[in-house]
């Protein structure tokens, strides 16, 4: 019975805190997503500071620093200059330009595992 209880007092709130920080499966594919596509531009990932492009902000400086953040990564993708960049799956790419710009292909339900992962980098 004293095991429990200590268990209870001490164990639990760890147990606890450690299942709260471990990344759902849907921020797991959205970091998976910007890793490979938007970290070209962007810093996607705090642990690798020297990725994208230093004029470009950063992830984590988007989601502390605006409001709106997260409307803004729910619509990436039709914000300059993004819309020269990504089409989705359902899109024909145009030949004449395809071989001239970088292309991000991108499934709808991608921008819901974007903005998850995204929402993991806000400060608490």
């Amino acid at each position: 019975m004293r095991a429990l209880v200590l268990w209870l007092i001490f164990g639990l709130p760890f147990s606890a805190q450690a299942r709260a920080e471990e990344p759902s499966a849907l921020e797991k594919k959205g970091k998976q997503i910007s890793v490979i596509h938007c970290s070209r531009c962007h810093v996607v990932d705090p642990k690798h500071p020297f990725t994208g492009i230093s004029s470009t902000p950063s992830f984590e400086l988007l989601v502390n620093a605006l409001d709106d953040w997260e409307e803004r990564f729910s619509s990436f993708h039709a914000r300059l200059p993004h819309p020269s960049i990504v089409r989705f799956g359902d899109e024909q790419p145009d030949p004449d330009i395809e071989e001239l710009r970088p292309s991000v292909t991108l499934e709808y339900e991608d921008i819901d595992a974007l903005v998850a992962y995204a929402a993991s980098l806000l400060k608490k």
